[in-house]
């Protein structure tokens, strides 16, 4: 479910696909990590790790994509940050610097919108903004299908549907076999990557320490995602109240910009914005932040209204 490479009638670029962050690998070096505040917390027995944004009461958590981590969004989070907004960066179990389990069943859709609940748990929020990118986008529909009390809205970049389906089987089945059966081939590899200095371009970094992975870690959250469901049914979809911005994305088979325009149509309270293409949230992201501050301010305007008033 969610990008390696992108199936394109465009050039391809670093896909959403997740990332490997050892212990051993050392964080790239931006801007970014000097204002981020970096924390973890338990989840059941895992170690879960998370970044902080700005302050401020406008909660926003933002979910990467499959086997990426946080630097696929950490540029967006910061621009959101100067706008207003505490932004939440959550890396999944199996993503990033959270602990990488190697057992299938613990790399399932509702188990990643239970971390994120556990997030807000720990965090004391009792509502906020729920968004992501491909995988981030689903794990989103799933709180909200789940625990809509307590969200003020979602933001689904790129959701994974039906019209996905096929392009997530061939693209992910080989990576699967891969991973499990080429691992020491595919090690050779990751430690080539892992010995490369990181660039001061986020996004490239994510992919980089996809590239970095150890392969059975990999293996296990794709396997746990190929035998779990990919996203809640239509049915449930069309029953989801609070507010939604849908992002979609064209030339993409995987990330199908049909099955963005169907979402935003199934959900009642729902606005659909189209990217101009695959890349410009992620190298051109003043429009795309501009309509997700916007929402983001008018989603939680009438708490902000009500907090001055007392």
């Amino acid at each position: 479910m969610l990008p390696f490479v992108w199936f394109a009638t465009e050039r391809s670029g670093p896909g959403l696909a997740g990332a490997r962050l050892r212990s051993a690998t050392v964080p790239p070096r931006t801007e970014s990590n000097l204002v981020a505040r970096v924390s973890t917390f338990q989840y059941r027995r895992h170690r879960l790790t998370y970044e902080v944004h700005g302050e401020g009461p406008k909660v926003f958590v933002f979910v990467h994509g499959l086997l990426l981590d946080a630097a696929l969004n950490r540029h967006m989070g910061r621009m959101l940050a100067e706008r207003g907004h505490k932004v939440v960066l959550l890396e999944l179990l199996g993503h990033g610097r959270s602990d990488k389990p190697t057992h299938a069943y613990e790399h399932r859709l509702e188990f990643f919108a239970e971390q994120v609940i556990a997030l807000l748990d720990h965090l004391e929020i009792d509502e906020a903004v729920v968004g992501g990118v491909s995988l981030g986008a689903n794990v989103s529909l799933q709180v909200a299908a789940t625990a809509p009390d307590r969200l003020r809205g979602i933001v689904a970049e790129m959701p994974v549907l039906e019209r996905g389906t096929v392009a997530a089987a061939i693209q992910f089945a080989p990576l699967l076999l891969a991973f499990r059966y080429a691992a020491p081939v595919v090690r050779i590899g990751t430690r080539l990557m892992r010995a490369l200095p990181r660039t001061r371009f986020d996004p490239l970094n994510s992919f980089m320490n996809l590239l970095s992975a150890d392969p059975r870690e990999m293996a296990a959250v794709l396997h746990g995602m190929f035998v779990g469901p990919g996203t809640p049914p239509a049915r449930v979809r069309r029953e989801i109240e609070v507010p939604a911005l849908v992002v979609g994305h064209p030339h993409d088979l995987l990330h199908a910009l049909d099955d963005a325009d169907a979402l935003a149509a199934e959900l009642p309270n729902s606005r659909f914005v189209r990217a101009r293409s695959l890349f410009e949230a992620r190298t051109r992201p003043a429009r795309i932040v501009g309509e997700i501050s916007d929402f983001l301010d008018e989603v939680w305007a009438p708490t902000l209204a009500a907090a001055r008033e007392a």
